[in-house]
């Protein structure tokens, strides 16, 4: 008998017993090809020499040293890297061990910005709807996975969300995707004019939505108009890339591909690419020198922030992923993408194929013309996943896609590494499990 608390007590998971590439191995010796990269994780698959050598060596140096009393030479050599490669003026990083503790703290740090501005009235928050933010408190309040949320909403911050944007389900007939993505931006203002813009601190949002609802990327031209709505009010704009930034979508920072600057960012998952807990969150230099020439001092920390072996690690992630590797991202994304169209394109429940880049959803529906979604109770997505998995796939279906209770998608993140056969693998598997659910 286990005494492991799983993520669900009714299911008895097979024992992961080695990494191969792009495949993880039980202990039964069944490989599963990494389809989803665990969450958007395994980004240069499960055997990176190159990583597994820095993390020993560091190890042998010193594993650990609280930033209480020191720093570290892969901290700031990451740093360094980190701030060299980011778009816009993000010139500072707080080290962290995963994405929910990103966001809690670019939260805290937005906060405590206003704080020593004098503005201490501001402390709303606002983000959209089938958003996913994280599970700590701070990041579950403000993300807008409702099924997530409901149970803990009684201690949880107060924030108000708006429309994602989220084509497939929001364009109307009459609009083109430009006025669809100006029209959802405008809420953005609706709402900080009724809040106050002097109450409100901050806008959250991910470039490319993940979890949630499925690989959904912006249209042209939404996120410019959030950046200048942020900027006539004062709001700090943070974006979450925890799921959906380092190389993922083509482009080392997500939010380059829509021309806009974050005031604070958040990143994990692949920046450490599961060889090591990390993330970090980065902010402007204008949001450092605040602090700087104020109190002096971050109100927040953890016992692992900064940590040198995990900062080693994310450093030879790095490295490859901004020496080339993340290159391979769009063509093989463009790759994955055509041969998922050219499969599903025109299946009878397959209502949207999307993403960008190694981040592919695909939206599952009981018709295709009217967009009609399963009934929750079919459990769609639960068959999907099940299915694809004893077929020896690893993806990452889930429920709730449209509203947090309606609608069932597939999200696709496999590792960068992969080639034009492991493209075809996904396919055929997925195939196979889509026959099974559909049946």
């Amino acid at each position: 008998m286990s005494h492991v608390f799983p993520r669900h007590t009714k299911a008895s998971p097979p024992v992961a017993d080695r990494g191969e590439g792009c495949y993880i191995v039980d202990k039964s010796g069944k490989k599963y090809f990494d389809g989803s990269g665990g969450a958007a994780v395994s980004c240069l698959g499960h055997s990176d020499p190159d990583v597994t050598r820095a993390i020993k060596d560091q190890v042998d140096r010193v594993a650990f040293a609280h930033t209480g009393f020191f720093t570290s030479e892969p901290a700031e050599e990451l740093a360094d890297l980190l701030v060299s490669k980011a778009p816009g003026n993000l010139d500072r990083v707080y080290f962290v061990s995963g994405g929910s503790e990103a966001v809690e703290a670019a939260l805290k740090l937005a906060r405590q910005y206003f704080l020593e501005k004098g503005e201490t009235s501001r402390h709303r928050v606002i983000a959209r709807r089938q958003s996913y933010h994280g599970n700590t408190l701070g990041a579950l309040a403000t993300g807008g996975n409702q099924w997530r949320r409901e149970p803990f909403s009684p201690l949880m911050i107060e924030t108000t969300h708006i429309a994602p944007c989220y084509e497939y389900r929001g364009r109307g007939e009459d609009e083109t995707a430009f006025e669809y993505g100006q029209r959802v931006a405008g809420e953005l203002e609706t709402e900080i004019l009724r809040l106050g813009p002097e109450n409100v601190m901050a806008f959250v949002a991910e470039p490319v939505v993940g979890a949630t609802a499925g690989a959904v990327p912006p249209v042209e031209g939404y996120f410019k108009r959030v950046r200048e709505i942020c900027d006539t009010y004062g709001v700090l704009l943070i974006l979450d890339e925890v799921m959906c930034g380092m190389g993922r979508t083509g482009s080392l920072f997500a939010h380059e591909q829509d021309g806009i600057t974050a005031d604070i960012l958040c990143i994990a998952k692949g920046l450490g690419a599961g060889y090591q807990p990390v993330g970090a969150m980065l902010c402007t230099d204008e949001i450092y020198r605040a602090i700087e020439t104020g109190s002096g001092f971050f109100q927040h920390g953890h016992t692992y922030i900064g940590h040198p072996t995990a900062c080693a690690a994310a450093l030879a992630v790095f490295r490859k992923l901004s020496s080339g590797l993340a290159e391979r991202v769009s063509p093989m994304g463009d790759k994955l993408d055509q041969a998922l169209r050219d499969a599903f394109g025109q299946h009878p429940h397959v209502g949207d194929l999307r993403g960008r880049g190694l981040f592919r959803g695909i939206e599952l529906v009981e018709d295709r013309s009217s967009k009609t979604p399963f009934e929750p109770a079919a459990g769609i997505n639960k068959k999907v996943k099940k299915a694809a998995f004893e077929a020896g796939l690893i993806c990452y279906p889930m429920g709730g896609t449209i509203d947090g209770v309606r609608g069932d998608h597939v999200l696709l993140a496999p590792p960068f590494i992969l080639e034009d056969t492991h493209v075809s693998e996904i396919v055929d598997k997925l195939d196979t499990a889509f026959k099974s659910a559909f049946q």
